[in-house]
């Protein structure tokens, strides 16, 4: 079963210095339709003006992704981290037992463009941890790479949640299939570009909740890019 998050559905809330639209249920925006899906809490496609973003605040229990488009993103955290965090870089945060921190657009001139995720936790009341890892275009190109994963396999970061992410682009004749095991579902994000995922096309913003199906595929895709999620 396949069932189509198109992206105009998204809730929207336009605060001046920040654009966002939110596939799930966030803040202000509420539709008990699309809570989550699985382990899958949030997924905020968020563009910040130059010089604005988020003042330290505080999350807990809960795995947060950071997925930049375009332009760089300044975190800085309770735990003693600081980075930037520019096209191509996954950062994951496990909030644990508790983190404050803040987000800045790292310019002045241009926009932040980027994907905040939420993921709910195996565990709870962790000890709150932080790591950062570069994808080129040339891992993603044509495939799936796995950027974040339970074990930290194959190079990916590891993550406190039963969830394996993987990203990609697609253009021309390149296509991908992706097994899920026997139980398994998926979320397809699209991020830019139009692709078709398992026969359904989609469009940057769509989001696709896969259940019951053998795997994800991927193909006539135009200047895409894809975030799939492995979900128990």
């Amino acid at each position: 079963m396949i069932t189509l998050r198109p992206s105009a559905a998204r809730g929207h809330a336009d605060h001046g210095w920040l654009d966002s639209r939110h596939t799930f249920s966030f803040a202000d925006y509420y539709d008990p339709s699309f809570m989550g899906f699985r382990a899958l809490r949030v997924i905020n496609e968020d563009r910040v003006a130059p010089g604005g973003g988020f003042p330290a605040h505080g999350h807990r229990d809960m795995e947060i992704i950071s997925y930049v488009l375009e332009g760089g993103l300044e975190h800085k955290d309770s735990i003693g981290t600081g980075s930037i965090i520019r096209p191509g870089d996954v950062q994951r945060m496990s909030a644990g037992s508790g983190v404050r921190h803040s987000e800045y657009n790292a310019s002045r001139s241009e926009p932040v463009h980027f994907l905040q995720i939420w993921l709910v936790p195996d565990a709870r009341g962790t000890r709150p941890s932080y790591a950062q890892k570069a994808f080129t275009e040339q891992d993603k190109s044509g495939r799936l790479v796995p950027v974040a994963s339970p074990d930290g396999s194959d190079g990916s970061l590891p993550i406190g949640a039963n969830v394996r992410l993987y990203a990609g682009t697609f253009s021309g004749d390149q296509t991908a299939e992706l097994p899920l095991a026997e139980g398994r579902h998926a979320w397809v994000q699209v991020v830019r570009g139009t692709a078709r995922v398992n026969g359904q096309a989609a469009a940057a913003g769509d989001g696709l909740a896969l259940s019951g199906e053998a795997a994800v595929r991927i193909d006539q895709a135009d200047a895409a890019e894809l975030l799939v999620f492995d979900l128990a």
